[in-house]
C-alpha cells in the first residue's frame, strides 16, 4: 500500500490506479471503501475511464446510498462521460441528488457555473444541465473552443467567480461532451456610448447567442485562477473588436439592424471567423 500512495502522491496516475486495485481486494471494511475509491479516482485522473468505471462501480458497493459519498458522484462522472445514462442517474441518486425521471441524459437547468477548459486553461461561464455536464454560454476567447459546447466537469471545485451578488463555483473540464455548430466570429464596432453597445449584447442574448468584447479578457496566473475572483462590470464604446457565437448571418443580420436603429452612432465592419 505503500507504494501505492506514493505513486497517488506523485501523481503518477496509471500505476496508483494498478495498485490500488490489485490490494484493494484483500481489504475488508472502511480500508476497502477508501482503497477501492482512491483506486477509481487514480483512474479517473488517467483519463482511463474504462478503469475508473470497472473500480468505481465496486467502490459504491461500499458505501451507504443517500449518504453524500463522493464513491457516487465519481462513478456518475466516468458513467456520464462513457454514456451510461442509467448508472449516472442511478449515481446521483445514490450519492442522495433528486433527480428528475426518465432515461437518457438529464438537460434540466441546474444553475450558472465557470468551467475551466482543459488544455487552453481559460474559464469560461456555462449552464450546468446536470450534476456534471455544463453548456458554455460565454464565446471562449481562445478560438478552438466554442460557445455552445457542452462539457463534462469534474466535480471539486477548483476556484470561484463573483460577479454582482453571484458567486460560483469554477470546475475543470474533464472532456468535451458535444461539440458546437457555431464557430467564433470576429467583428469590429463603433459604438458612440456604452449603452450603445448594451443594446447590441441584448440583441445576441434575445436570440441565445454569444457575444464577447475582446477589452474584457483579463488574463491570470495559474494561482489566481483558482482562487475567487471578483469580476468587475465596465462599460465600453468606441471602437471595440468582439468575438460572436453565431452563425455568419445572424450575425450580420443583427448587426445591421444594431447599427441602422442608430446610424450615426453605431458601426461595424469585417466580419469574419476568428
Amino acid at each position: 500500500m505503500g507504494r501505492a500512495y506514493t505513486a497517488f502522491e506523485a501523481e503518477d496516475w496509471p500505476l496508483a490506479g494498478e495498485l490500488l486495485a490489485t490490494a484493494a481486494p484483500s481489504l475488508t471494511g472502511e480500508m476497502a471503501a477508501a482503497t477501492w475509491f482512491d483506486a477509481a479516482l487514480a483512474y479517473k485522473f488517467a483519463r482511463d475511464w474504462p478503469r475508473a468505471y470497472e473500480t468505481g462501480k465496486i467502490a459504491v458497493t461500499h458505501v451507504r446510498r443517500g449518504a453524500e459519498e463522493p464513491a457516487f458522484w465519481n462513478l456518475g462522472t466516468v458513467a456520464t462521460i462513457l454514456g451510461d445514462w442509467a448508472t449516472a442517474r442511478d449515481c446521483w441518486d445514490g450519492y442522495g441528488l433528486s433527480v428528475p425521471p426518465g432515461s437518457g441524459p438529464i438537460n434540466e437547468d441546474f444553475g450558472p457555473t465557470c468551467v475551466r477548459l482543459r488544455d487552453v486553461g481559460e474559464v469560461v461561464w456555462a449552464l450546468r444541465l446536470c450534476p456534471t455536464r455544463a453548456r458554455v454560454i460565454s464565446v471562449p476567447f481562445d478560438p478552438s473552443r466554442r460557445f455552445g459546447e457542452v462539457v463534462v466537469h469534474d466535480g471539486a471545485p477548483n476556484g470561484e467567480r463573483t460577479t454582482g451578488d453571484l458567486t460560483v463555483p469554477v470546475f475543470d473540464e474533464l472532456v468535451l461532451a458535444e461539440e458546437s455548430p457555431l464557430a467564433t466570429l470576429s467583428v469590429l464596432v463603433n459604438a458612440d456610448q456604452p449603452a450603445d453597445l448594451h443594446d447590441l449584447q441584448v440583441a445576441f442574448s434575445r436570440r441565445s447567442l454569444g457575444i464577447e468584447i475582446l477589452a474584457s479578457r483579463v488574463d491570470l496566473c495559474t494561482c489566481c485562477s483558482e482562487s475567487s475572483i471578483r469580476q468587475e462590470s465596465r462599460d465600453y464604446a468606441n471602437e471595440q473588436r468582439l468575438f460572436l457565437g453565431a452563425t455568419q448571418d445572424d450575425a450580420r443580420t443583427l448587426l445591421e439592424e444594431w447599427a441602422g436603429a442608430a446610424p450615426t452612432a453605431r458601426t461595424w465592419a469585417n466580419l469574419h471567423p476568428a
